[in-house]
């Protein structure tokens, strides 16, 4: 079997590992040290894009335009960008067999990949139907959106359903935007979710009393406290329908299924500390194995902000939580001093002409402000968490950036409040005048 040897070598090839890569090449990097491994068949890109332009009937998203590290401002890292580098890209490839103790990685085809340093930046997988036992949730065009060919083959499901019957299973972020995304392509778009109302994670039932007029006055229908428990199939294995645990059967061309995702770590089961479902790491990203690191969807790391571990699934941590790791490999083989990651949870949607952002934490009591009227030619709210008597999180619809950026700074300096009343008059002044 070849046996290959890196310096470094970053399993996973999404966004965290593009991220990575130009960290690396950015403190220096010797031609060869480096090798990203990946399953998937292209260079990372920004995986936000296959769930938002991707799919829009005019002018999509496509690559080259969406490779990192182009969501957060930077330099588009094309193909060449790694060769220039001297970073070998080593796509299609994976990985089935990971023993820490030898410093190996073995992929499918038996190729052995040794190691100094690894860090594991293998994200999420998305839970499937399938997994529950779910009837008929193999049939044809029931659809689940993490990679890029998923975003093909969906895509060309909508090409080939022109105008027919879409149900979103699920209403999450994927579930939020993938609505979206197939009523601007004309298709008759349901929504099927079990909770009492969408983006429970997140959301109150005030923020999404909005989102949820704003879906229906498109013309989305949302079915609400149900869940998929089958689904009907013509002849070609084509899905036709969704049945539902409450005894509704709704007609479907096209099924997206959006019900969650979990961490990829299999490959290290029994062999790193693991806590609440991640690989858990230090303010470094160190795992419990020396030369070892973990990043992004997969890490369980100290969040100093709120004192306590905690998993993050998303894409500004993974790419935060990536440059942080490299600087600490760098800084420990100069024996330099890093601060600790010291981040600030920010999470973001786009879905038609709406655009919000949230920091901090969305626990305690809630204050909700603004114009969150679904009808309103010009709607524009927040809402902001309070906890022991102090701004835990901030959540903005319609934010400037200049206005986003004071929510931020507000969920990072938890001003006290005195008069929640008060607080919900101010609204947006109350950030302002922090």
């Amino acid at each position: 079997m070849a046996e290959r040897h890196f310096k470094y070598v970053i399993l996973g090839g999404g966004v965290a590992a593009g991220y990575a890569a130009r960290e690396f090449a950015k403190l220096g990097l010797n031609p060869g040290e480096l090798a990203i491994i990946s399953k998937e068949a292209v260079a990372p890109y920004e995986r936000p894009a296959l769930s938002k332009g991707y799919l829009f009937p005019q002018g999509a998203a496509r690559l080259p335009g969406f490779y990192v590290c182009v969501g957060s401002g930077g330099e588009r890292l094309l193909p060449e960008w790694y060769t220039e580098k001297g970073i070998e890209l080593i796509l299609g490839t994976e990985i089935v067999k990971a023993d820490l103790g030898s410093k190996s990685l073995i992929s499918t085809s038996g190729e052995i990949f040794k190691y100094d340093t690894l860090i594991i930046s293998t994200g999420s997988t998305v839970v499937k139907l399938s997994d529950f036992g779910v009837q008929g949730a193999d049939a044809k065009n029931i659809f689940y959106l993490r990679e890029i060919e998923d975003a093909d083959n969906l895509y060309a499901a909508i090409q080939a359903k022109k105008d027919g019957k879409a149900v979103i299973v699920g209403g999450g972020y994927i579930g939020l935007e993938l609505g979206a995304a197939l009523k601007v392509n004309n298709l008759d778009v349901t929504m099927v979710y079990p909770e009492p109302w969408c983006m429970p994670r997140l959301f109150t039932a005030g923020i999404a009393a909005f989102y949820e007029g704003y879906y229906a006055n498109k013309g989305i229908k949302i079915v609400k406290g149900t869940v998929a428990v089958g689904f009907d199939s013509d002849t070609n294995g084509e899905v036709t329908a969704v049945r539902l645990k409450d005894g509704r059967v709704l007609e479907a061309d096209i099924v997206v299924v959006g019900v969650g995702g979990r961490p990829l770590i299999s490959l290290f089961k029994g062999q790193l500390e693991e806590e609440k479902g991640g690989i858990k790491t230090d303010s470094f990203f160190r795992t419990s194995i020396p030369d070892v690191y973990a990043v992004g969807d997969v890490a369980t790391f100290p969040l100093k902000l709120f004192g306590e571990q905690r998993r993050v699934e998303h894409v500004d941590h993974a790419r935060k939580s990536a440059e942080q790791a490299v600087k600490a490999i760098r800084s420990a083989e100069q024996d330099a001093p890093i601060e600790e990651y010291d981040y600030l949870p920010y999470f973001y949607s786009r879905a038609f002409d709406l655009s919000w952002q949230f920091y901090g934490d969305n626990d305690g009591d809630t204050v909700l402000f603004g114009d969150n009227d679904p009808t309103s030619t010009s709607p524009k709210f927040g809402t902001y968490w309070i906890k022991d008597g102090k701004v835990v999180g901030v959540f903005l619809e319609h934010g400037t950036p200049e206005e986003n950026s004071l929510i931020a700074k507000v969920a990072r300096l938890q001003p006290a409040v005195q008069d929640i009343q008060q607080l919900e008059k101010q609204g947006l002044a109350f950030a302002s005048d922090i």
